[in-house]
């Protein structure tokens, strides 16, 4: 087969993949649903024709296994199945089936592997039905919280009674944790979900990190009054004062190589259009590949909002409402993809992921990596998302040649 072959069929495969959602733009595909089921089936067929031995989980894990020499260890790949309502074709769901491609390619060219290997379907990466998300990649790293499975979606329905319509046992899912000893590593393929990589003209990227992130809720309170009776100077805005610490977190960003910082949600008091706005209640996100980086951002940010509030006689409130570790990937693995991928004639650009992955969770397991395909315009979470299938070819090429070469082989020996 060409390359051409091997990215139409990746196209193909995602486009049977892309009918298993419910109507309506895009795709909308939720964990333990009928689309779901769907899904799995054509993953199954995908998986089975590649030569792999196939079987759910307790968590809704479909694993494709393909075993390696007696004792061998076990290199684990894949990504979620699962979408946001209304999202694309890709997200998620191409991390599982470009790794499937790599195996056949590697079968097809009569590579044998010293290792085993597993191609991974997660159920659940987005948490969009249920408040909790990763549970198949917890699952394996012994990470998982058994509480979450009393959560409930918006009908009412809790993650136990969808996990035991779906025919699995919830109970079972302890049992799923994995030996480190016996895990090589794991590798995801994602698309960029950004722009980075179509502007530098690359299909391929190598991931150095997922971001941290942390989130905070602010409040600011001034004094509500008539907009047509108290004087400029004698107001006490409290949206004018949330509009100066807007732009100081977008100048702390701004100023640094690394941290992305935004103000995505806005609520104001009394929010009439004859009154000084009394209070306003806002957030803050700070995002960056490396947790030293984003607590330094945050203390700068925290210093200017409270210079700002004292300045216009407002009240502060700042609360901590959320944080994620930085996932560094591991240095040999990366190196490994970023050959590869030079291998076939590209850059290797290095890149941070500033959007979260099975991978944080994977770390917790093992050594981890991850391989980024250009995607349109950046566009990602939208039905207009897509990666070309040359990106997607060449990203199959990437993988085959990174499983063949002696430094995935080596991390068991590190």
């Amino acid at each position: 087969m060409t390359e051409t072959d091997w990215g139409m069929m990746a196209q193909n495969w995602l486009d049977r993949l892309a009918a298993c959602s419910q109507p309506g733009p895009g795709v909308t595909r939720l964990p333990f649903t009928r689309q779901h089921r769907a899904a799995l089936a054509v993953l199954h067929d995908l998986m089975e024709g590649a030569g792999l031995a196939v079987h759910l989980d307790a968590a809704g894990t479909l694993v494709g296994r393909r075993d390696g020499p007696t004792d061998a260890p076990t290199l684990l790949m894949g990504s979620h199945q699962d979408s946001v309502r209304e999202g694309g074709a890709y997200d998620g769901i191409m991390g599982v089936v470009l790794p499937v491609l790599a195996l056949m390619k590697l079968q097809q060219d009569g590579v044998s592997l010293p290792f085993a290997t597993e191609v991974l379907a997660f159920a659940d990466e987005e948490g969009v039905r249920f408040p909790t998300a990763l549970m198949g990649p917890r699952a394996l790293a012994g990470t998982f919280d058994m509480a979450a499975l009393d959560m409930c979606d918006r009908d009412g329905i809790s993650l136990r009674r969808a996990m035991r319509d779906f025919g699995l046992n919830p109970d079972a899912v302890p049992d799923l944790k994995r030996d480190p000893s016996q895990c090589l590593g794991w590798i995801e393929c994602h698309l960029e979900q950004g722009p980075v990589l179509e502007r530098a003209q690359q299909p391929l990227g190598v991931v150095t990190g997922i971001c941290g992130i942390e989130r905070h809720s602010v409040t600011l309170t001034g004094r509500a009054a008539h907009a047509g009776t108290v004087p400029m100077d004698l107001r006490c805005d409290a949206l004018t004062g949330a509009a100066e610490l807007v732009l100081a977190v977008e100048g702390v960003a701004r100023r640094s190589d690394s941290v992305l910082a935004t103000v995505g949600s806005i609520q104001t008091r009394p929010n009439v259009v004859n009154a000084v706005p009394g209070e306003v209640s806002l957030s803050i996100e700070i995002r960056a590949p490396h947790d030293g980086s984003r607590t330094a951002a945050r203390a700068q940010i925290e210093t200017m909002a409270r210079k700002i509030a004292a300045d216009r006689r407002l009240a502060m409130d700042m609360r901590h409402t959320y944080a994620q570790p930085a996932t560094p990937c591991d240095t040999a693995m990366t190196l490994a993809l970023s050959d590869a991928v030079r291998a076939h004639g590209h850059s290797g650009l290095m890149l941070a992921s500033g959007a979260t992955h099975d991978t944080s969770a994977m770390a917790d397991l093992c050594p981890v990596g991850m391989i980024f395909t250009a995607c349109r315009d950046g566009v990602s979470h939208h039905p207009d998302e897509f990666v070309a299938p040359d990106a997607m070819a060449q990203a199959v090429a990437a993988l085959a040649t990174a499983l063949a070469q002696p430094g995935i082989a080596e991390q068991r020996k590190r």
